[in-house]
């Protein structure tokens, strides 16, 4: 988003979408319950490009849920097919796309998205993150007798690994997606490698 967005005239506004070109894609990496997916779509939509979910994909790709893939095939199978997915949206036109928790945790995923676009770490602290997913039955891993210790071990062991992420972004409570997507942009716009702005 530009600064001052709200001060501008629609056309003002189309006009200054209209001079960034995103020039590679951006994986948005991090824990679950980062927000990945809505500052990732808000993102998107702030720079005019495609928005994509790589869990998304997956479940169209095998007509199951994440949860069910988990269930019936297990983890390393899963992993499997989000590395096929993640490699087939990196050669797709430039977007924002959304991967799951765990697929930044491949060294082989972490090269492909650097070597064809650019890893965005959404860091969130993890009173955060907890209050975001201890009410959603949706997340595999945390389908344990102590989900709060889960995810607290989870994140001991990934954040060393997103720390490695090209570019980062820190998420706050109460801070809207809007604004997020904002910091988000302005994030991106520090690499013109990425992002184009004429």
């Amino acid at each position: 988003m530009t600064p001052f967005r709200g001060r501008l005239s629609k056309h003002e506004r189309d006009r200054a979408d209209l001079m960034r070109r995103l020039k590679k894609t951006v994986c948005m990496v991090g824990m679950m319950g980062a927000g990945k997916t809505a500052i990732g779509s808000a993102a998107a939509r702030a720079l005019g490009v495609p928005f994509l979910d790589s869990d998304a994909e997956i479940e169209r790709a095998s007509n199951a849920t994440v949860g069910e893939l988990f269930a019936e095939y297990g983890e390393p199978f899963f992993r499997e097919k989000e590395a096929q997915v993640l490699a087939r949206l990196l050669d797709g036109e430039p977007c924002i796309l959304s991967t799951g928790g765990g697929a930044y945790l491949s060294e082989g995923n972490r090269a492909a998205i650097t070597s064809r676009g650019a890893a965005l770490w959404i860091k969130a602290a993890p009173q955060l993150l907890w209050a975001r997913v201890r009410t959603k039955n949706t997340r595999p891993l945390l389908r344990t007798s102590d989900p709060k210790k889960t995810l607290y071990d989870l994140i001991a062991a990934r954040e060393p690994i997103y720390a490695l992420a090209d570019l980062s972004v820190e998420a706050e409570a109460g801070m809207s997606v809007e604004h997020m997507a904002e910091k988000t942009v302005g994030v991106i716009a520090t690499r013109p490698d990425l992002l184009e702005v004429e």
